[in-house]
């Protein structure tokens, strides 16, 4: 009863407070709303909570808050500040975080990307545990929040998806390599300069290593075994916080002084304190810029890498995330550390992924998290005098390897070209310039790939599927001797028109005898002048070689481009086909059969289907781009004359193929198919005259020029064959 009582109290508390404050926030109505709704975010869960989910929430806490400890403290070091700051950022960053974010589950605190980070911007500015250097690292966790507020507040969050998960593998493996490679003085207990950059680091190391400890370094290295054996053997214990403290035991049994080991030193016991600020020595000093580009750089890795934790675990709870919310949470996160004694935060894998499998139900479970590291402080912190730097350098060590995801570092290898050199160029750039660029430098080159893929359409070669109902990309599938078929997908302007013309000139040339295309055009959503110039030229292209080309699925705005550019007059009107009718038209009006029966092996559309294929006559003439002899090309007319007038003595010749002759032909027409003119030429009489004819006038014209060259005189041949005949509404005999 007492426990409602407070919350209620706790909600009318809320509710006067917010009151108060929503006027502040109103420009327009939807801005209201979504302002209202983020900055309200607390006052929603804490409305919506019930009670039987405080002992779920308060045990993922606890267990959660039992990893955050070392982790914290390591972290810190790892930044090159005080345990404290690490504790403080721990404690004060999960509440926060979790009250204003979007997952339940994704605690917000110390990170090793972070932390490496932040000590590759501080180092130049102030001396590593002056308090100056303190300073500008809360300073600059206030200046990361408060940009990653303005980003939620403007709707940025999209934004986030545009940095590829290639930048945080790279960044996190070389920052894996930076930080082990920066625990070697405390694991050796060398008295040299921390730098943030790998080669300064070794020079010293090396140069000092005849000065190494030997305790120091058998007490790193113990730690370090004894964590990698209790996390291998008992997965659950927490192997950090246990190999921790019987390092801290084994030094608080011997003795400091006997061991001569360096030691963390004393936390304060008491609750996180107010940062004190000195803008003037910052401005002084000429620091604030440095400062604001760090927080960029601090900001968009933080982001990134909370994201995409929260978007993990996501998939696996079926929780919905909003990630603008989310960006609002971290920056209110970070404004809060920075304020209380702490320095930058993201999200952390580990921490948030033992939250999830604890059994946290709310975002309470992140306060829970905070308030028993505060109690952690304030039980234990005079026990951090006796933690050994070694084994803390030992501990941090495990998890600079662990930093690296060797799976997610595979699986980038395997599928993708671009985000391998997008992983590859971060992790480079992380071990040789200065932290802060390479993560900008990888997002930018993120966001310059995607902006070059997205502006670029897809050209793909397609071929009907086996049931002849779609066409389809296969690679390995044979291809129409005649006629190419293309899709292209995007938008047809000056940024990605040399990209298209040169996709169908490579088509062009690897398929010389392809003198027809087909272009389905219905993913080209957009269309300018420069697309115009390079369809006119592959127009010229393919008509010079005796082709032509074709569109199906034009879009009503790409047309109005082509008729007012003139593109529509000079490819026809009967150029633009539907989609249904259209192969079934190539093959009846332009494609030649005989290329399909002699010259072609393959069965590509539904339309070769029933065609019979013959072996290949070295002598098959080809058929001509022009006409030789206009004069014995007939009119259906002319042709009908001619058989009239020589019904005795003409020879009427049908050239296709017998099942074709059996589904229709003229009366008293003789089969003899192509391949049977070519061979028995000398067979057929000299001194009559021959009349031929076919489906289209293709196969007919190619054996009127072949009976010509050999020196017979009195051929004709029926001009669009026996298509014209019927077009023409002339009677047929079906066998």
């Amino acid at each position: 009863m007492v426990v409602g009582r407070a919350f209620s109290l706790r909600f009318r508390v809320v509710d006067v407070g917010w009151a108060i404050l929503v006027p502040m926030f109103r420009a327009t109505d939807v801005v209201e709303r979504w302002y209202a709704e983020a900055l309200a975010r607390p006052v929603e869960i804490l409305r919506s909570y019930k009670m039987v989910r405080v002992r779920p929430d308060a045990i993922a806490g606890l267990t959660v808050a039992v990893v955050a400890i070392p982790q914290s403290i390591a972290y810190a070091s790892i930044a090159g500040l005080p345990p404290s700051y690490g504790l403080y950022a721990a404690a004060v960053a999960a509440i926060v975080g979790s009250l204003w974010g979007s997952s339940r589950y994704l605690n917000t605190g110390p990170t090793n990307a972070i932390s490496i980070l932040v000590l590759s911007i501080l180092t130049p500015l102030a001396a590593i545990g002056s308090a100056e250097y303190m300073m500008a690292a809360s300073v600059m966790a206030v200046m990361v929040g408060v940009f990653c507020v303005i980003f939620g507040f403007a709707g940025l969050g999209v934004l986030v998806n545009f940095a590829s998960r290639a930048v945080l593998l790279g960044f996190t493996a070389g920052a894996g390599v930076l930080i082990a490679a920066g625990q070697l003085k405390n694991l050796l207990r060398l008295d040299v300069p921390r730098s943030p950059h790998l080669w300064h680091s070794m020079v010293e190391v090396v140069e000092h290593l005849g000065e190494s400890h030997l305790p120091s370094l058998l007490l790193g290295l113990g730690t370090l075994a004894a964590m990698a054996t209790i996390a291998k053997t008992a997965p659950r214990l927490p192997a950090a916080l246990m190999a921790l403290t019987g390092a801290g035991l084994l030094v608080a049994v011997i003795g400091v002084d006997r061991l001569g080991v360096a030691v963390i030193g004393q936390i304060p016991r008491e609750m996180p304190q107010l940062t004190s600020f000195s803008l003037g020595w910052m401005w002084d000093n000429d620091i604030v810029g440095a400062l604001v580009t760090g927080s960029m750089a601090v900001a968009a890795m933080g982001l990134v890498e909370a994201v995409s934790i929260a978007r993990e675990i996501s998939r696996q709870s079926g929780e919905r995330l909003d990630i603008n919310q989310e960006l609002v949470g971290q920056g209110m996160a970070n404004v809060a550390a920075g304020l209380f004694s702490g320095y930058a935060c993201s999200g952390s894998f580990t921490r948030s992924a033992i939250n999830y499998q604890s059994g946290a139900r709310t975002q309470l479970s992140g306060v829970f998290c905070g308030v028993f590291v505060i109690a952690g402080v304030l039980a234990f912190g005079p026990a951090a005098a006796f933690l050994p730097r070694a084994g803390l350098a030992g501990m941090i060590m495990v998890i600079a390897y662990r930093m690296v995801d060797w799976h997610g570092v595979r699986r980038v290898f395997r599928t993708s070209r671009s985000e391998t050199g997008i992983m590859v160029s971060t992790f480079v750039a992380t071990l040789v310039f200065p932290l802060e660029f390479a993560v900008l430098a990888g997002v930018i080159l993120s966001l310059g790939i995607y902006i070059y893929k997205s502006s670029l359409p897809t050209v793909h070669t397609v071929v009907p599927d086996p049931t002849f109902r779609h066409f389809v990309e296969r690679e390995s599938a044979p291809s129409c001797p005649q006629l190419g078929v293309i899709n292209i997908r995007g938008a047809l302007f000056f940024g990605a028109a040399s990209y298209v013309e040169d996709e169908l000139l490579a088509n062009n040339e690897a398929n010389p005898g392809q003198n027809n295309l087909l272009l389905r055009m219905h993913g080209v959503h957009q269309c300018d002048l420069a697309g115009i110039d390079v369809l006119e030229g592959i127009l010229r292209l393919y008509r010079d070689a005796g082709g032509d080309v074709y569109l199906v699925q034009v879009r009503p705005e790409v047309r109005r481009i082509m008729a007012a550019s003139g593109f529509e007059e000079l490819l026809g009107a009967d150029r633009f086909l539907e989609q249904e009718e259209a192969i079934e038209w190539l093959f009846e009006n332009v494609m030649d059969p005989a290329v399909c029966i002699y010259e072609c092996e393959h069965r590509v559309f539904a339309e070769c289907q029933p065609l019979e294929k013959h072996p290949y006559d070295i002598r098959l003439p080809a058929f001509p781009t022009r006409f030789h002899y206009p004069e014995r090309q007939l009119t259906v007319p002319e042709f009908e004359d001619a058989i009239r007038l020589h019904r005795k003595d003409g020879l009427l010749i049908d050239v296709r193929e017998r099942n074709e002759y059996l589904g229709g032909h003229l009366a008293n027409a003789e089969l003899m198919p192509l391949r049977q003119v070519i061979e028995d030429a000398e067979k057929l009489p000299r001194d009559r005259p021959i009349l031929l004819i076919c489906r289209s006038g293709r196969r007919s014209t190619r054996a009127m020029h072949w009976l010509i060259g050999l020196g017979f005189d009195d051929v004709v041949n029926l001009k669009g064959g026996l298509l014209s005949w019927k077009a023409m509404g002339r009677p047929v005999e079906v066998d």
